[in-house]
């Protein structure tokens, strides 16, 4: 009996292991981008440990499948590897997307950059990750002076904006991580609110190329780019820390972030910044330390397909003001112009006393994205800004710890764009923006408000496409329409209304006579119109030309419109004009790109022409309660500005490697024959780098900075009456500085602590040789030398 059971149970289990399964897999795999089959993809079933391959036609099959749940592996050369879990029962159909040309849509239009660029035709920029963290210490200026044909307007060594081509201020628009900064931008002594250590690199788009990004920046743009999400499981972050001599003091920062193979993300980083008084060759500059906060949070989700994002930044600085460029009326301005140091000379400290500034900075954005399979992408995005600035004058009294100027300006944004790039080579990209923003200025601080309380409304639309005529040959094309109104509330002295003709010409929108004041509703609307068009062709692997014409038009900024009164940090009066008008910009841009194995050379030139170009220059002095004050007034002008600017850079040896940054700009203003004011001297920085990998990655580099005088500038000298000597004194306000020459040292080593971790040490060393300088630029070159020598050592650690 139990022989019988047990042939039974055999034959039983033979039958069973000798089953066949007659279930099929089958489908195609299309190209999710533009439909396309997509020929040669493997699927493998890991339980079983079995391949399939697609056909020509994009088809794929398994057969002789047991129902059941599957875990299928997809895969192509080029392709996102996608991970899959299908139910089979029966003849089962599975139709699968991939995107077969992430390279191309990720593909480089620039020479010699690995890095996605923001335009095609645009003379565009990038700063790497690398290059920035030699700055963590720094601003945002100081990094993006690397670049040739980028400068800086200083007020001091810590309040630093950048000049791309000449142009600064509200002519130049800050992207970060895909918000525009709104932050009260007008002032020549307000530096953009933003830490360089947010942004994993940066692209800097000379004119007012991209389209998508605003109308207005006729200068440029500068695009803070976030690091890139990678759809894998890992913790990777990275530490700078950092001591220097001058200011004796120290920076902080670090990011941390996580990244999940299924497209979560989360990303912090935070930065501290601690300075007391900076020095130049000779003395100490009173009141010039820095106190800056910062941190960031970055989330979302993100797939080819679909995803989102949130971001939140906040920055406070706490910035001093050199104590000597407190000038209580013009006369203090004449005696600091003819002294060789500054009035006010005391023992180093990290106390940040008045004059100085108190500026924090809050951006959240919500952004949310989907692609359609053969048709494109569309972004929809929501973002506010809150920035409070503070501005701390010398006063005495009940007021001495009030602020003279407090502006707090509220911005609310939404934005959406449609990307049509089924078509491989061919894109077009639409888009809408809608803006408000509110200024308040508060009357609390008992001076008059150099800026009223207004509302801004802003619209945009645009359109833009690329053409991929040929491998060698792309050209774009793209129109913009902008609208601005001004909505405002300001009070005017009668007589300073009487005195500018504004009785005549603007007398319909005084609400109120209060008998020596008028509270008035000034109301302004704006139309603008901007387009571009560009082509690049290369010529061969060696050689490649770029053209780009784009016309820009921009709206005054508050200041230009309605600035009247003392500025307190400026120590001057500032008088604006309710007649100017916006400004319109031609400019015409040309490079010829030249790229060997040891060779390369990147040479810019352009043309701008500016109808109507805004600026502010003295006028003369006025005489207040508290003395004479010099008077810089707003004014309009045909203006042309043209220049060249080369990048060079030549491998030497293995070991030995030279660059080259020159830049030439004439400005000049057509209607009255002369220079235009504040435009950057010629310049050239020479340097020579040392390596060696076999020396802990050795580098050690010498760079020559050499500034020449700027001899073309406009002469807006005035003369003034000094009560205490009896006399009319020349004021001279215009004569630039003597040309200078500085050297700088900068070196590292890196130590691979293990597999995933390795230390940098950096010793930098700049102004060498402790040279006495001013810079044509610097707002307080009126005051007191630039910086003398500083020694800084870095120290940065990959994780």
């Amino acid at each position: 009996m139990k022989f019988c059971l047990t042939v039974i149970a055999l034959c039983i289990s033979l039958v069973a292991m000798t089953q066949e399964c007659h279930s099929e897999l089958r489908g195609t795999i299309d190209d999710f981008h533009d439909g396309s089959k997509i020929t040669g993809a493997t699927l493998y079933i890991e339980s079983l440990k079995i391949y399939a391959v697609t056909d020509l036609d994009g088809n794929y099959q398994f057969v002789k499948l047991c129902d059941g749940v599957y875990k299928i592996t997809v895969s192509h050369i080029a392709c996102d590897t996608k991970y899959l879990q299908m139910e089979v029962k029966g003849t089962t159909t599975y139709n699968i997307n991939l995107e077969h040309h992430i390279e191309e849509l990720e593909e480089v239009s620039v020479k010699g950059s690995s890095l996605k660029t923001q335009t095609n035709s645009s003379q565009e920029t990038i700063l790497k990750s690398k290059e920035l963290e030699a700055f963590s210490s720094g601003s945002l200026g100081d990094a993006l002076k690397q670049i040739s044909g980028v400068n800086s307007l200083n007020t001091g060594n810590t309040i630093v904006k950048p000049v791309i081509n000449g142009m600064h201020s509200s002519r130049i628009i800050v992207m970060t991580n895909g918000v525009r900064l709104q932050d009260q931008d007008w002032g020549i002594e307000h530096a953009p609110n933003i830490d360089v250590n947010s942004a994993e690199s940066i692209s800097v788009i000379k004119g007012s190329g991209a389209l998508a990004f605003g109308g207005d920046a006729i200068g440029g743009v500068i695009v803070m780019n976030p690091q890139r999400v990678f759809l894998k499981d890992s913790l990777f972050g990275k530490t700078i820390t950092s001591a220097q001599t001058n200011g004796i003091g120290y920076s902080l920062s670090s990011k941390l972030t996580k990244t999940f193979a299924k497209g979560w993300y989360i990303s912090g980083q935070g930065t501290l910044k601690r300075y007391g008084d900076f020095e130049a060759p000779d003395y100490s500059l009173t009141n010039t330390g820095l106190d800056s906060k910062s941190f960031s949070i970055n989330t979302g989700y993100q797939t080819f397909e679909q995803g989102f994002n949130v971001f939140y930044s906040f920055l406070n600085n706490e910035i001093g003001i050199l104590r000597s460029s407190h000038i209580g009326n013009v006369e203090d301005l004449v005696t600091a112009i003819n002294s060789q140091q500054p009035q006010v000379i005391e023992p180093f400290s990290y106390n940040i006393n008045s004059p100085r500034q108190d500026v924090t900075h809050q951006v959240f954005k919500a952004e949310f994205y989907k692609r359609f399979k053969t048709f494109g992408r569309l972004e929809i995005q929501y973002d506010f800004q809150n920035n409070q600035r503070l501005e701390y004058d010398i006063r005495i009294g009940d007021n001495r710890n009030n602020a003279a100027l407090d502006l707090t300006l509220k911005t609310h944004s939404i934005k959406t764009n449609l990307k049509l790039d089924s078509n491989i080579g061919n894109t077009y990209e639409i888009g809408l923006s809608a803006n408000f923003q509110n200024n308040f200025a508060n009357p609390d601080t008992n001076v008059r408000r150099l800026i009223p309380d207004y509302d801004r409304y802003d619209f945009g639309i645009y359109a833009i496409t690329d053409f991929k005529i040929n491998d060698e040959f792309r050209i774009d094309f793209g129109a913009r329409y902008d609208f601005n109104r001004y909505d405002a509330k300001k009070f005017y002295q009668t007589s300073r209304w009487e005195e500018l003709g504004y009785d005549d010409d603007f007398a319909d929108i005084v609400i109120e006579d209060l008998g020596t004041q008028l509270l008035t509703n000034p109301q302004f609307d704006y139309h603008n119109l901007s387009a571009s068009a560009g082509a690049t062709y290369e010529i061969n692997e060696n050689h490649a030309i770029l053209f780009n014409y784009s016309l820009s038009s921009r709206a005054p900024n508050p200041s230009e419109l309605f600035s009247d009164g003392l500025h307190h940090s400026a120590a001057r009066i500032e008088l604006g004009d309710l007649r100017i008008d916006q400004e319109t910009s031609n400019r015409f841009a040309f490079s010829y790109l030249f790229s060997s194995e040891k060779l390369t050379i990147n040479l810019e030139t352009f043309y701008n022409h500016v109808n109507d170009f805004i600026y502010i220059e003295p006028t003369g002095s006025q005489q207040t309660i508290r003395g004479a004050f010099p008077v810089w007034s707003y004014k309009q002008t045909n203006a042309s500005l043209v220049g060249v600017d080369v990048s060079l850079d030549y491998i030497i040896s293995n070991h030995l490697s030279f660059r080259n940054r020159s830049s030439l700009l004439k400005g000049y203003d057509l209607d009255l024959n002369r220079p235009l004011i504040d435009m950057p001297s010629n310049n050239t920085v020479n340097s020579i780098t040392y390596t060696n990998e076999k020396w802990l990655n050795f580098n050690a580099e010498l760079q020559s900075e050499l500034v020449l005088r700027q001899n073309e500038f406009p002469d807006t000298n005035f003369e003034v009456f000094i009560p205490s000597s009896n006399e009319m004194v020349l004021v001279d306000i215009s004569t630039p500085p003597p040309t200078y020459h500085l050297l700088h040292f900068n070196s590292d080593i890196t130590f691979d602590l293990s597999n995933q971790t390795d230390l940098n040490i950096g010793v930098s060393v700049q102004n060498v040789l402790n040279v006495s300088y001013r810079n044509y630029l610097n707002r307080l070159r009126y005051f007191a030398d630039d910086l003398g020598r500083n020694i800084l050592l870095q120290l940065k650690l990959n994780y």
